[in-house]
């Protein structure tokens, strides 16, 4: 009996381990295989930590961001991938007995959730305000959701030249401009930056600096792609400084030679235009520039050398086309052909006396020499020869408001080259009614030239350009009393065609 019992016992044993074997193959294995890459380059990822739940097995990817999980028991997984510097990625897979399942993982940078900061909102000043000082307070705001760190960066361009200020890695949601331009309309715009997302731009605003009325100075200077450009300035004299210069004309135009009328407040100019030198008018700040010449313009044989000259009362203008004068409304109407040479020389300076009886003329011939000065009235008809017959360069007429005296510059040396070069040019006061030359560059440098003289408003002094007779060197304003106490006083460095009203 017992013996019965053993065997039945031995019999049931081996059904269950043959039971539990079929139960074990049914369940099966299969394989995980992948690959670990950056989301937007597809770059490979090395050294990826690859863990699948709920059994927890881990492995690494290789250096071209494969990796393999052999082994693994068929069901359902979560396969997740954790690198430094990524954000930690999840994929489902499921593993089928004898199959190989793939994986593929776009991993992202760790801030890829990280929020910009919102667009800066300029407050102040308020878009398109004038008469601001030159030192401004800009004050705008903005705001980051994920609370980073913000940087700013100012960039301010100015209406006369598009040149950009740029200001870097500001902190606070302020920042004091100064050395501003006097009359001058400015565009800024902050950007803000949290050192994670692209940048952020604010809207642009702008602003206009107040206009100084007590500008009395006017003369050129040349821009970085060498256009004349036209300024006014104040002068202090007990700091001897230029003050609250502002630039009038923009450095993508060519203008030059400017010329105020008290009456009108206006501001004539020559301008190239079409390639050829016209006459224009602005008012002391800049604006409103107006085209007068048209069918005429004015020619000669330098055109740095014109000049021209505004009535009194600043209703017309009068000026030159190589042997002929012309008299034209400041709108540009009533043109009108007042004189022309008899020998056919040139033109290139004339200067219309404060009453309008008299007009002094400037001559030369296709060289640039053989010049001649001498006034004639309204009708054409000879007054008085001033100048006539001699060698070498002359210029810079400007007569006095009692037409009692006539400044003009005449280079002493008689030098004559195809260049023009002057070697020694002074500036003389000549005495109308005597025919008395008065020589005011006795304190004059040795090696350097006076240009372009023209009296003061009381014509106590007499302002002009001094400059190396090398005619490379830069050239600068001076001033000087005409009861010749040799005191030269410099105003403006590198600065040319001044006038002074």
């Amino acid at each position: 009996m017992k013996k019965v019992f053993n065997i039945s016992i031995v019999i049931i044993l081996s059904l269950f381990i043959n039971c539990t074997e079929e139960t074990i193959d049914l369940v099966g294995i299969g394989t995980i295989t992948g690959r670990i890459v950056e989301v937007k380059s597809f770059n490979p990822i090395e050294n990826a930590k690859i863990t699948i739940s709920p059994t927890n097995n881990t492995v690494f990817s290789d250096a071209d961001g494969y990796f393999t999980m052999e082994d693994v028991e068929a069901g359902d997984y979560s396969v997740s991938v954790i690198k430094e510097d990524y954000l930690t990625n999840f994929e489902p897979a499921t593993v089928t007995k004898g199959l190989t399942v793939n994986v593929i993982f776009e991993m992202e940078d760790e801030t890829a959730l990280n929020r910009p900061p919102s667009a800066p909102v300029l407050i102040t000043p308020a878009d398109g305000i004038e008469e601001q000082e030159l030192s401004v307070e800009l004050i705008w705001s903005s705001k980051d959701p994920d609370e980073d760190t913000i940087t700013y960066r100012l960039e301010i361009k100015n209406a006369n030249n598009n040149n950009l200020i740029k200001v870097e890695s500001i902190i606070d949601t302020s920042y004091v401009v100064s050395d501003l331009k006097y009359g001058t309309k400015y565009f800024w715009q902050i950007v803000a930056n949290d050192s994670i997302n692209s940048e952020v731009l604010s809207s642009v605003s702008s602003f206009k600096t107040k206009v100084n009325p007590e500008n009395r100075y006017f003369y050129v200077q040349k821009s970085l792609n060498n256009n004349n450009v036209i300024y006014s300035s104040s002068y202090n004299d007990e700091t001897s400084e230029a003050e609250n210069v502002v630039q009038l004309t923009l450095d993508d135009k060519n203008s030059w030679r400017p010329r105020k009328n008290q009456t009108t407040g206006l501001i004539a100019f020559l301008r190239t235009y079409n390639n050829e030198a016209h006459l224009f008018t602005m008012n002391q700040d800049g604006s409103d520039i107006y085209k007068v010449t048209s069918a005429v313009p004015l020619a000669g044989i330098n055109l740095n050398e014109i000049d021209f000259s505004w009535s009194s009362n600043g209703d017309r203008l009068i000026y030159s086309h190589y042997d002929k004068l012309y008299l034209i409304n400041k709108d540009g109407s009533g043109l009108q052909q007042i004189y022309k040479t008899l020998d056919g020389s040139y033109i290139t300076e004339c200067d219309w006396s404060n009453d309008e009886s008299m007009i002094a003329i400037k001559t030369n011939d296709i060289t640039g020499y053989n010049s001649s000065i001498y006034t004639i009235n309204m009708s054409g008809t000879l007054l008085k020869t001033i100048l006539s017959g001699v060698k070498g360069a002359v210029g810079g007429l400007n007569i006095s408001i009692n037409n009692k005296l006539l400044v003009y510059t005449y280079d002493i040396s008689e030098f004559e080259s195809p260049n023009n070069r002057q070697l020694d040019t002074h500036i003389f006061l000549y005495n109308i009614a005597s025919a008395i030359r008065t020589d005011l560059s006795v304190s004059k440098e040795n090696g350097t030239i006076d240009l372009d003289p023209r009296f003061s408003p009381n014509e106590a002094e007499v302002i002009f350009v001094n400059t190396s007779n090398d005619g490379v060197s830069i050239r600068s304003i001076y001033k000087i009393d005409v009861n010749q106490d040799n005191e030269r006083a410099l105003l403006f460095l590198n600065a040319t065609m001044p006038d002074w009203e």
